[in-house]
């Protein structure tokens, strides 16, 4: 038998998925993104005025995270306990890594992709002027903690 998609309900309809019968526990999640330019982005942003691109990028990742459930419909709003959101300059671009907790009955993936996922937009914004072909890449959830799956990780390659 196939798998239905969880936010779809018997009738085809779209739904939010019910969890007032799932306990709050503990749950995290951490995901990952990267930023591609042409742009040095590690010797740029060594100067002390060019480092509010990444100071920008890292609260827009944040402030996107507690937004996930106006962002993403079908999200359920969460009270978020932590967002961390790191931005690392490269030479080739920027490293971003978000990681997100709550005590609740949900999981917290969609709120940490969303942290990257907009801190990689609020940082391409200030390099498309400059590198048109800047992008963003690899979205992606690296390890989840918590509720009924239980733990699970993801190998990435350093």
């Amino acid at each position: 038998m196939k798998k239905k998609f969880s936010h779809v309900d018997a009738k085809g309809k779209i739904k939010m998925v019910d969890v007032s019968d799932k306990g709050s526990t503990k749950r995290s999640a951490t995901a990952s993104c990267t930023v591609l330019t042409t742009i040095d982005l590690a010797a740029r942003t060594s100067a002390p005025d060019e480092l509010h691109v990444i100071t920008s990028a890292r609260l827009a990742g944040i402030l996107a995270a507690k937004s996930t459930a106006q962002l993403i419909p079908l999200c359920h709003p969460l009270n978020l306990d932590d967002v961390q959101v790191e931005i690392v300059a490269v030479a080739q671009g920027a490293e971003i890594r978000s990681s997100v907790a709550t005590m609740r009955s949900t999981g917290v993936e969609m709120e940490a992709l969303t942290a990257c996922s907009i801190a990689a937009l609020n940082l391409l914004t200030s390099l498309v002027a400059d590198d048109p072909f800047a992008r963003m890449n690899d979205l992606v959830v690296l390890q989840k903690s918590g509720g009924k799956s239980g733990d699970w990780g993801r190998h990435v390659e350093p």
